[in-house]
């Protein structure tokens, strides 16, 4: 798994979305070839992924908003997950071609 350092500034590539289906009182990231169902805490992660926050400014904002609770590595961890799926473009590092292409060296 892809680490993603604290100062990358992740965002979602091009056609895909975060939705809320009111219908399912569920969230969903939309993908070109279909949809992947999130718990509410992904989706608070996903929400503030937009290009401009650091993975460090991620946390820490929903560390205020989970009251103290560590998220960094959390945030870290599923966002690498995302984007070893090719779903997310973290700028802001050594290692951003890889990552937001989910290829290896």
């Amino acid at each position: 798994m892809s680490t993603i350092e604290n100062h990358a500034q992740p965002r979602l590539v091009r056609g895909v979305r975060l939705r809320w289906d009111n219908l399912r009182k569920q969230h969903w990231l939309l993908v070109p070839e279909g949809a992947l169902k999130l718990n509410s805490t992904a989706a608070a992660i996903l929400a503030l992924c937009n290009g401009e926050r650091t993975l460090n400014a991620i946390a820490a904002k929903l560390e205020k908003q989970y009251q103290g609770e560590n998220m960094l590595e959390d945030v870290r961890h599923l966002l690498s997950r995302i984007s070893e799926r090719g779903l997310l473009i973290v700028e802001g590092t050594s290692q951003e071609a890889e990552v937001s292409l989910g290829t290896d060296k």
